[in-house]
């Protein structure tokens, strides 16, 4: 792509998304400013995807953005950060018209936009790989007060925020391998939720936090690392929703479906350690003296293996 067409690209489809920030300088600079805002520190995020990896071949360009949009905003959710600005890498293959970059940016840009985001900036070049994309999500949190996967104590409760399992459950019904009348569960692989209606409740009583995007129990195990306490998850306590709980009430090992949902990733919840139970939570375990987590199923201790999604893994692997 020449530089005019790449400058006159950005203006069109780019620059509707800067929502009038004065720092994004209307995208015509090759630097943006994001001002201080005093008594608050600046949370900064970055996700990438991939196709073939963190989503299927064929999807449409407009899911594509918005995914991107949303597996960053989940991770500032998780901070109890307020969202308010991003940059954005794409790399568009030759397979990608003009009308598929202009539904991509559309489909960003409705996400970016409900969550109050404008776009300051990035770059967009040209791959012979597959389409790539990275966003780097900002956004504001008190001063000293992001919550990290560090601060868990001894004697917190372990939570976990909506349903588990959806998302490893959809990516099965996508390919279809999983029975999803009405496409329920394929919807929520493709497009998952950020919870940024729980931002404030995380910021406010939570002392650890993550998104729950490896798997339910890899997750819990960073807070466990980086907390350096341990952690006991009850497979039986995990919530799931009724179509995950058809399917789970189906299989002939109960204890291994468990823990296939609590493994599979993907879901964009937020597990989270505090001293007391949450709206919108469901207490899972609690916090313990010792180191990683320790996993039941109807009493006995399970052996969970790695909890979760390796990276490097394909999408059609997972």
């Amino acid at each position: 792509m020449s530089g005019l067409d790449e400058f006159g690209e950005i203006a069109r489809l780019f620059r509707p998304l800067t929502r009038g920030a004065a720092g994004a300088f209307e995208l015509l600079d090759d630097a943006a400013v994001v001002a201080q805002r005093p008594g608050f520190d600046l949370v900064i995020t970055k996700d990438a995807i991939v196709a073939g990896v963190h989503f299927l071949a064929g999807e449409t360009p407009e899911l594509i953005g918005r995914r991107l949009a949303r597996v960053n905003l989940s991770d500032l959710a998780a901070k109890g950060a307020e969202p308010f600005a991003a940059f954005l890498a794409v790399a568009w293959p030759a397979a990608f018209t003009d009308a598929d970059r202009a539904a991509f940016a559309a489909g960003l840009g409705a996400d970016l936009k409900d969550a109050g985001v404008s776009l300051l900036g990035g770059d967009t070049v040209a791959t012979p790989g597959p389409f790539t994309a990275s966003l780097t999500a900002l956004g504001w949190a008190p001063e000293g007060r992001m919550v990290r996967r560090a601060g868990a104590r001894v004697g917190d409760r372990l939570l976990v925020s909506g349903h588990i399992g959806d998302g490893w459950l959809g990516l099965r019904a996508a390919r279809g391998e999983v029975a999803d009348p009405g496409g329920y569960l394929a919807e929520r692989y493709r497009l998952p939720r950020p919870r940024l209606d729980l931002r404030r409740t995380v910021l406010e009583h939570a002392t650890a936090a993550a998104d729950v995007s490896d798997g339910l129990i890899a997750d819990a195990g960073h807070i466990a690392a980086a907390s350096r306490v341990g952690l006991t998850l009850d497979l039986d306590r995990v919530p799931v929703s009724p179509q995950a709980r058809a399917w789970l009430d189906a299989q002939p090992d109960r204890t291994a479906a468990l823990l296939a949902l609590a493994s599979g990733g993907d879901d964009y919840e937020i597990v989270a350690a505090s001293p007391v139970a949450l709206p919108g939570f469901t207490v899972i375990g609690e916090v313990t003296a010792g180191q990683g987590v320790e996993v039941t199923c109807a009493g006995a201790p399970v052996q969970a293996g790695p909890g979760g999604w390796r990276h490097g893994q394909a999408a059609a692997a997972r």
